[in-house]
């Protein structure tokens, strides 16, 4: 099976970087091809051009390439921390250009684009992995939880995704090495629970 890992944290040795490589390593562990992007390491540029707005557009061909492997996909894992309550700016730039109508999505023949949409990825379970600063009481008591109601109302079951598991993992920036590794050890097992099983 094929699998998307999305990648969009800045610093490289992050724990969002180990959070990616343990995605990686357990679905190659158990003989799946993945395709890994660091949008960050890529230099993925995040603007969505005017040109490429039309479904029959042409597209830059990194774009191009991300457009097919989402397509492709049997599942989908992104990693991303919270910023402001939604994904980085990069993150959300990508969305914009590789999740786009024709490859992720469709209105139906006689609708103009305002009806429900139909949605075309071929992965049906997605993971979403986040870290966080803020602690999980305050963040519910005070923001609610807008990251999973961004990643599963606004955006995956949107292009047909119908199981989506979002996983926040924090306080980061006071966390022990013990803490980081049993975060791990829980990805790994979502990894094995979500998409492998």
């Amino acid at each position: 099976m094929k699998f998307s890992i999305i990648l969009a944290h800045h610093r490289v040795g992050s724990f969002n970087h180990a959070i990616a490589e343990t995605a990686k390593a357990v679905l190659v562990e158990n003989g799946h091809c993945v395709n890994f992007h660091d949008l960050y390491q890529e230099g993925f540029n995040p603007v969505l051009p005017a040109t490429e707005i039309r479904a029959d557009s042409r597209l830059d061909p990194a774009v191009e390439v991300h457009c097919r492997e989402i397509a492709e996909a049997d599942g989908i894992v992104v990693v991303h921390p919270n910023w402001w309550g939604q994904p980085p700016a990069i993150l959300k730039g990508w969305i914009d250009r590789v999740l786009r109508a024709g490859v992720a999505y469709k209105f139906n023949e006689n609708d103009s684009g305002e009806g429900v949409p139909v949605g075309l990825l071929k992965a049906k379970r997605a993971l979403i992995f986040n870290t966080t600063d803020t602690p999980s009481e305050r963040e519910m008591a005070i923001f609610g939880d807008p990251l999973d109601t961004i990643w599963k109302n606004c955006i995956l079951r949107y292009c047909g995704v119908e199981t989506i598991v979002r996983k926040s993992y924090g306080v980061v920036v006071t966390s022990s090495l013990h803490e980081r590794q049993k975060w791990l050890t829980d990805v790994a097992t979502q990894i094995r629970e979500m998409l492998i099983a």
